[in-house]
């Protein structure tokens, strides 16, 4: 059995098994770094197109934690970069939401949050940190928010201001309980795809 079959079924399933029960909280825990920069989306054509595009590469993060089981999700965000101060922030807000069950974060393997830093914070407020293996995205539910935010508000829109771009995110991140609910209900199931070792196919 690989690590990431392994880490599904002895840790990973029995955690999300107690959070649909009510007696784990379990949030997926991932940063994005949204560019301000050219998105496409299709294009086909017979002659040359020019595509606006916004002159600077600022970039809008988002360091998330998503619940499992109700999608609700606790932000840090800023304009510089996502570090071990920015994953305390999170703890903090987490610890502050007064959950009276005990609380799993699932995480990759980023230095930022595996420091030491990071896991005495977690020790001292009894929050588990889980470190999926190396290139599990696919292990991790927030990952599919942010491709789905990228569809929304990203692909073939154009942003001349850095404001606009991050209102839009931000407003699209608001409403994953409202406007975006059904759809998010939808993609994100607790059904988890694993890959074996990839085959090459020789002709």
């Amino acid at each position: 059995m690989s690590r990431r079959k392994r880490l599904l079924k002895k840790a990973l399933e029995p955690r999300l098994e107690e959070a649909q029960k009510g007696t784990r909280a379990v949030f997926f825990v991932d940063a994005a770094h949204f560019v301000l920069t050219a998105y496409l989306g299709f294009l086909w054509c017979f002659v040359r197109q020019f595509i606006r595009a916004p002159a600077g590469r600022q970039r809008f993060n988002v360091l998330g934690a998503l619940n499992a089981v109700t999608h609700e999700l606790i932000m840090v965000t800023n304009d510089t970069y996502i570090n071990a101060g920015s994953v305390c922030e999170l703890l903090h807000r987490i610890a502050a939401l007064g959950l009276t069950v005990p609380i799993t974060l699932i995480l990759d393997n980023a230095r930022y949050q595996k420091c030491r830093l990071v896991r005495d914070l977690a020790l001292s407020l009894g929050i588990e940190l889980l470190f999926l293996p190396t290139y599990s995205p696919n292990l991790n539910l927030i990952e599919r928010l942010w491709k789905f935010v990228k569809k929304q508000c990203l692909y073939a829109i154009y942003y001349n201001d850095f404001a606009v771009f991050k209102q839009a995110i931000s407003a699209c991140l608001a409403q994953t309980n409202t406007v975006h609910k059904a759809t998010l209900d939808s993609l994100l199931t607790l059904r988890f795809q694993t890959f074996s070792k990839s085959q090459i196919v020789r002709r």
